[in-house]
């Protein structure tokens, strides 16, 4: 890297370490509801906005503007809580009377999980959904999008190692190189040294658009979407589970569930990942539906 882009990056780093910082002199609630009310004022006018009413005009053609306003609204105030949440996620998880699981159906699994594929959305907060598996002592692996900054990177894996004990495999590309080769390689080596002794999880977010997907249905359009937790869980032979983090109330309180889906494994490979894949996008369609406000539409989804 050149001294330049260094500077740049360490600037960057303790500029983000300020604003921790001065996040955490302020309890949880408090400083959500600030940070919620503050972005759902600065947000509306800006690019992601208006991308976020671009998507919201394919999924939800039959609503007026205005409905589809006040979900973007909706999503902002979401955000601004997830931003906070984060900063203090150490503070989340010592408070576990803050997240409901449904049902107990996962406590049959604890201690004895074998090899899952876990597979979430951006609804709600995200990372809080990886909960269930903390409970049954899982070692959880996650996949995440690399930050270009590796200082802001380094600092934003250590605030999530908490819940991700099995680490974190980046994709993504940064300085030039892909951070994405040898993410299977690195998955697959994490599995079989964790399963000598434990059950282990490796979890992804699978809503965003991949060029490189699968065209399936979701919201009335043929999207790309990621078939790598479906590869996965074939080859590896594993469980896989859906989840989906909601909300209570506009409160950091939060209700979490996951469904199992059905692993198909008949000789046609690619026909079996197509199934599992369209049905887990399925079901996140079903689950937005429910509670559209707290999904992120400022991703991209659609071609």
């Amino acid at each position: 890297m050149s001294p330049l882009l260094v500077l740049r990056y360490r600037f960057e780093y303790f500029a983000l370490r300020l604003v921790v910082g001065f996040c955490r002199l302020f309890p949880l609630d408090p400083a959500a509801d600030l940070s919620a009310r503050a972005l759902k004022r600065l947000a509306p006018g800006s690019r992601r906005h208006k991308k976020a009413l671009a998507n919201l005009e394919i999924a939800f053609p039959e609503k007026t503007p205005e409905e589809r306003e006040a979900i973007a609204l909706a999503m902002w105030d979401n955000i601004g809580r997830v931003i906070v949440e984060t900063m203090q996620i150490d503070r989340l998880l010592d408070q576990p009377d803050r997240i409901e699981v449904e049902g107990d159906t996962y406590l049959r699994y604890k201690g004895k999980m074998g090899t899952v594929v876990a597979a979430s959305m951006h609804m709600g907060n995200w990372e809080v959904a990886a909960w269930p598996f903390i409970l049954c002592d899982s070692k959880m692996a996650g996949v995440y999008r690399l930050v270009k900054n590796p200082y802001v990177d380094h600092y934003l894996r250590r605030m999530r190692a908490r819940i991700y004990s099995g680490g974190l495999f980046a994709k993504g590309r940064a300085r030039g190189k892909s951070a994405g080769f040898g993410t299977v390689r690195a998955i697959s080596g994490h599995i079989r040294d964790v399963l000598k002794n434990e059950t282990a999880t490796v979890g992804f977010l699978a809503d965003l658009y991949d060029g490189k997907g699968i065209e399936v249905p979701f919201f009335g359009q043929e999207a790309r979407s990621t078939p790598f937790p479906a590869i996965l869980a074939r080859r590896l032979g594993a469980r896989m589970w859906i989840g989906r983090c909601v909300r209570i109330e506009g409160q950091s309180r939060f209700r979490v569930a996951f469904r199992e889906l059905k692993v198909p494994r008949t000789d046609n490979s690619d026909e079996d990942v197509r199934s599992i894949t369209a049905a887990m996008q399925k079901q996140f369609e079903e689950w937005i539906r429910e509670t559209p406000g707290q999904y992120m539409w400022t991703n991209r989804r659609f071609a």
